[in-house]
């Protein structure tokens, strides 16, 4: 079965049809940057060309880099245009891809651990399970015992005074020409301050990085959950967003 899944990042906006019976792209991912500002119209308007570009006619699921609340109000907006905190992002989407394809919206980091958790790093792991998203914030998805306990966002827990996203995530290393080895410093104290506070069995770090997880991970000491890097990479949220579309396709 194939669904369509979208992935709004604070960099760029990706999606493709899924094969949701491999849990990986049915097809090679179309990718556009996100628009600066990342107003609502934009953003949306970004979506649209992705989805069009397939000639795609059927459910889509779409994440969010922020909370999302009953599965289309949004409520944080931390790298993106303020402007959409309170938007219906369901109800403005499916009215941009012309009111005939039933869109489901889901947080990022969330749709990513779902998909990670059900055909990536996560599969079978019981416990608490916490997946890490290193991008332009840092996004988290909670999972205890398999389930998923939805909008985190443990990004912006303080750390040294700052969001911790500010200091640990991938565009701070840019940002700051940070090596990998000051980088996975501060990724170190990160991730001892959400062990303090959840006590995870196992750390998934997913987001573009991931794919260069050989160049920080072994870096990091003093953590006592083992720490693996995400198998779907930074495809887990398209992934998720298919899942997601599919589920709710299913209790239409």
């Amino acid at each position: 079965m194939q669904i369509f899944g979208v992935d709004i990042g604070g960099s760029g906006i990706k999606g493709a049809p899924v094969d949701l019976d491999r849990g990986d792209l049915a097809e090679p991912r179309h990718k556009v940057l996100t628009p600066h500002p990342a107003t609502p119209d934009a953003v949306a308007d970004g979506v649209k060309e992705v989805v069009d570009r397939f000639g795609w006619s059927g459910p889509v699921g779409v994440t969010f880099p922020g909370v999302v609340t009953g599965g289309s109000t949004i409520r944080t907006a931390a790298n993106v245009d303020k402007g959409w905190v309170d938007v219906d992002a369901r109800a403005l989407l499916t009215e941009r891809l012309g009111g005939g394809l039933p869109v489901t919206v889901l947080n990022d980091a969330d749709a990513a651990g779902v998909a990670e958790m059900n055909f990536g790093a996560g599969k079978g792991r019981q416990g608490t399970v916490l997946l890490l998203t290193l991008g332009t914030g840092i996004g988290s998805a909670l999972f205890v015992n398999g389930h998923l306990v939805p909008n985190t966002e443990l990004g912006h827990l303080e750390l040294h005074g700052h969001d911790a996203e500010k200091r640990a995530s991938t565009k701070a290393r840019d940002d700051e020409q940070l090596s990998w080895e000051h980088w996975a410093h501060r990724i170190q104290k990160y991730l001892a301050h959400v062990e303090m506070l959840f006590s995870p069995e196992l750390f998934i770090i997913g987001g573009g990085v991931s794919r260069k997880a050989h160049k920080f991970l072994p870096l990091i000491e003093g953590i006592k959950a083992e720490i693996v890097p995400a198998e779907l990479l930074n495809n887990a949220g398209i992934v998720g967003a298919a899942m997601a579309a599919r589920e709710n396709a299913a209790q239409a």
